[in-house]
């Protein structure tokens, strides 16, 4: 149709002058096409300023995903769990754990999203893609999960490449803003990016990905401590990107005090080393990701806690709270090749919690969790899709989001949560996330309900990370599909847009 279009350009002025006249005389109004109410693209520049204006996120920034101290809340209990349950109904292990001595200040916001570009230059085969697209800019976006939507291991899902089909207009760009939403976090977002854009042949741009842990850019109360950081791959880079200034390694750790590292036997030192007194104290930790020896990093990283950040030292009594802790990911499982699930770092964090309060008697407690189905990983997308279609130069506020994911415990429980929080509480532009549920990963059609395990119960027991809570409503998928050309299909006809 486009090519159609460029081709009538070119051999017929009079088309493209009455092209473009039509074009502006229908800009912000409604027409009837097949009996199907469709709005033309509205050329007011000044509603698309005052749309991404309500997109953008301020200081008034709502604290669910992210657990951290301000003295004045503490003393209130008016703080919000990730989980987004009600002010002031947070268990213990949910609170504000740090006294003001740690000097953590009590809030953060997320600025601005920019100026909007200036308006693109209609042409005549993006009117015609309108029309068919259906007639006005996009006004819902899409977050896509990758590993169980998109691909499975390295192995692209015949159904993506279909769903791009349609979703990629003749010139190969997206015809409607997308974000790639994944719990992964062991590569860094330029590499990702570079990934995708080769499984799924078109230019899928770093600030269309977001990793479990990109939203850390936000706690900018953190960046200057000395932080533990734990995962792999290109660690220290993706930290440092984040913002974080000054980084230790489990490996540099481990150099610098080698006999807390005890269980390979053919890594532990041949003779006891001096020990050390100049090795400034570790204030925070920062898990990334799941790293490969998870035993020398389950034993550092609580060799950290319980010493207050001096490992090569010995406390009689653990302190609490301990040092603050950031995690990013808590999926328990993930899929790859193989026909079952694979430990995610969650399974990680999980053994973590246990020796911590096993050790101690106490909970261990996070001071930020990111990924899904963290609140904040999703106002993050909002933003983000916000940025693409003002670049893009749509007008229109993004309103519907559809959020397309394997795993009902990150996934759809994520996007559940974030459609309730969005029914009460609207800082961006968006009023419903919609939770689609694909067949392709994690989830399988006869996969029982799950449940909170009780002796001699049957069921599949709640996967979720203990600070979500099990919240069965929020499990329930809006939309259950086999797989995301499905998916798309259904996104596509809901809005009322040519499939």
């Amino acid at each position: 149709m486009a090519a159609l279009g460029e081709v009538a350009a070119r051999w017929a002025p009079g088309l493209w002058r009455r092209a473009v006249r039509a074009a502006a005389w229908l800009g912000g109004r409604r027409f009837a096409s097949g009996g199907t109410q469709v709005r033309a693209a509205n050329t007011g520049w000044a509603a698309g300023a005052r749309g991404i204006s309500r997109a953008g996120l301020g200081a008034g920034f709502p604290t669910s995903g992210c657990h951290f101290h301000s003295p004045a809340l503490a003393a209130s209990g008016d703080v919000t769990s990730p989980a987004g349950l009600p002010r002031g109904s947070l268990s213990p292990r949910l609170r504000p754990h740090s006294p003001p001595s740690r000097g953590r200040p009590g809030g953060w916001g997320l600025g601005t999203l920019g100026r909007i570009p200036a308006p693109q230059v209609l042409t005549f085969s993006t009117f015609l893609v309108a029309r068919v697209g259906g007639g006005s800019p996009p006004t819902f976006g899409l977050l896509l999960d990758i590993d169980g939507v998109l691909v499975r291991g390295h192995q692209v899902i015949p159904a993506a490449q279909e769903a791009f089909r349609r979703l990629l207009d003749p010139q190969g760009q997206l015809r409607v803003p997308v974000v790639f939403v994944t719990n992964a976090g062991n590569i860094s977002q330029c590499s990702k990016a570079e990934e995708l854009s080769a499984q799924l042949g078109f230019q899928v741009q770093p600030d269309q990905v977001i990793l479990s842990h990109s939203p850390m850019k936000l706690f900018s109360q953190h960046h200057d401590r000395r932080m533990l950081v734990s995962g792999q791959g290109p660690l220290v880079e993706n930290a440092r990107a984040l913002g974080f200034k000054h980084l230790v390694t489990v490996d540099e750790l481990r150099a610098a005090f080698p006999v807390l590292d005890m269980v390979d036997l053919q890594r532990r030192p041949k003779t006891t080393p001096l020990p050390r007194s100049d090795f400034p104290a570790i204030e925070g930790v920062l898990l990334l990701g799941e790293p490969v020896r998870w035993e020398t990093s389950l034993q550092l990283i609580t060799d950290v806690l319980l010493s207050d950040g001096n490992p090569g030292t010995g406390l009689a009594t653990a302190p609490y709270p301990h040092l603050p802790v950031l995690a990013s990911n808590t999926d328990l499982l993930w899929m790859a090749e193989a026909k079952m699930p694979r430990f995610g770092h969650g399974t990680f964090l999980l053994c973590l919690e246990a020796i911590y309060r096993k050790l101690t008697g106490r909970e261990l407690c996070y001071s930020g969790l990111t990924g899904k189905p963290s609140l904040l990983t999703y106002r993050y997308a909002e933003g983000l899709l916000a940025q693409q279609a003002a670049r893009r130069g749509w007008a229109a506020p993004i309103r519907s989001l559809y959020a397309v994911g394997d795993n009902p415990m990150s996934d759809v429980y994520g996007a559940n949560l974030f459609h309730q929080h969005l029914q009460t509480q609207q800082e961006g532009a968006a009023r419903s996330c919609a939770s689609i549920l694909v067949c392709t990963g994690v989830y399988g059609p006869q996969a029982p309900s799950p449940t909170v395990p009780a002796p001699g119960s049957e069921g599949s027991p709640f996967h979720g990370h203990r600070d979500f809570g099990f919240r069965p409503e929020l499990l329930e998928a809006a939309h259950v599909v086999s797989d995301l050309h499905e998916a798309v299909r259904l996104v596509l006809c809901k809005e009322g847009w040519a499939l």
